[in-house]
């Protein structure tokens, strides 16, 4: 966990002070309108991680001249994606434990930042799942500060909390919202005259469906969710391959982004300059092994292309030429001393890799296609035929 103070809370100025778990979004921007409007000294906290980022509270913070302390919860929350303890929403999202996570972390934050209690923008029955009476309880539950979790949005529908009880915050001055309607909070917004705020649930990735099956995908072909991987898939056209993961750019912006995800034990491939044409970048992740990995263990000679070598073992390679050699310009190489078949398997996912590159690329339509290969600090050139692309397109 990261703790970013964006905007430093200074030293506690009025009687009482609140930790308001801040999306940016209209529910709890209202829900921190509400505190202030009772004198309570507003701080936002919010959340960030692989699949929601922090942009949109910041604005609106800044906006409002408020407080602001960006958690990155990257690392914690894959455990709660992978296996959360009360299930997942349509996708998955798996809210009801997301939501425990950070009302937790609020919670032991509030000694430092000096916060009597801690406020959500949650409001009853807005969503089905995550925001229902049962759902709210589990949350506080999660949470380990039963009493101080307050919802002004729909207080008076919920049991009194501490900071009421205490004559912290005036019950009657909280609302009663209820239901998935935005008519109420609409009305004031226009009150308080908030003109832009974020749609509900709308910076989530684990809500999106594309995403989440992509994810659910990840997680069976790994075995397991790793940062490094959620990171490649978010971009591009994505296939899995028993020995590898290959991300695939639709344009030049995914393609720039793919690059920057890339590590150096990934196989890079690229449409060879001297096509002339405009291609994707393809990105081959190997999931047993890295490059350092392997050279490590001694198990292979990363350094595999040399000049006039004979391929060895092309059937179990799988992507030599009629000739039983591949061609590099005017130059003979060969994959010398891949080792036992567990390495040697590898390569049957970097030829298709190279074939689908071939496949969206601007000269799928072309007899003949070259391409690039970059792994382990090395390059060579590959060339194919329509023929072999063919079943792709």
């Amino acid at each position: 966990m990261k703790i970013i103070e964006v905007r430093k809370p200074e030293k506690k100025k009025r009687q009482v002070r609140a930790l308001v778990l801040f999306s940016g979004g209209l529910d709890s921007l209202l829900a921190a309108k509400l505190l202030e409007e009772q004198r309570v000294e507003v701080v936002c906290l919010t959340f960030c991680s692989q699949f929601f980022g922090a942009e949109e509270a910041q604005k609106a913070a800044a906006e409002q001249g408020w407080p602001l302390v960006v958690i990155d919860i990257s690392q914690e929350q894959i455990p709660i994606v992978e296996n959360p303890k009360y299930g997942y929403g349509r996708n998955m999202n798996p809210c009801l434990d997301c939501h425990g996570q950070m009302v937790r972390i609020a919670g032991q934050l509030m000694s430092e930042y000096a916060a009597d209690f801690v406020a959500t923008g949650e409001v009853v029955g807005e969503r089905p799942k995550s925001q229902n009476r049962q759902a709210l309880q589990i949350v506080e539950k999660l949470s380990g500060i039963k009493g101080l979790v307050l919802r002004p949005l729909s207080a008076k529908l919920l049991p009194e909390t501490l900071p009421e009880k205490k004559g912290l915050i005036e019950r009657e001055k909280l609302l009663d919202i209820s239901g998935r309607s935005r008519k109420r909070q609409l009305e004031l917004a226009e009150k308080y005259r908030l003109k832009e705020f974020l749609s509900p649930a709308g910076g989530c990735l684990l809500t999106d469906p594309a995403f989440s099956a992509k994810l659910k995908n990840l997680q069976q072909w790994r075995g397991r969710l790793l940062s490094e991987d959620i990171e490649l898939i978010k971009a591009g056209r994505v296939f899995f391959e028993e020995e590898g993961l290959i991300i695939i750019g639709r344009n030049q912006q995914e393609n720039e982004k793919i690059k920057e995800k890339a590590q150096e034990s990934d196989v890079i491939i690229l449409i060879s300059a001297v096509e002339g044409v405009k291609g994707p970048l393809t990105v081959v992740r190997l999931k047993s092994q890295s490059a350092a990995t392997l050279r490590a263990a001694g198990k292979a000679d990363l350094g595999w292309l040399k000049e006039g070598e004979e391929i060895r073992d092309d059937d179990r390679v799988g992507w030599a030429n009629d000739s039983g050699q591949i061609q590099k310009g005017s130059s003979k190489v060969g994959l010398a001393e891949l080792g036992e078949g567990e390495i040697a398997s590898k390569f049957s996912v970097v030829k298709k890799a190279a074939l689908l590159t071939l496949r969206y690329s601007q000269g799928r339509h072309r007899e003949s296609g070259q391409v690039e290969i970059f792994w382990s600090g090395r390059s060579f050139k590959l060339e194919f035929s329509r023929s072999d692309w063919q079943p792709y397109l």
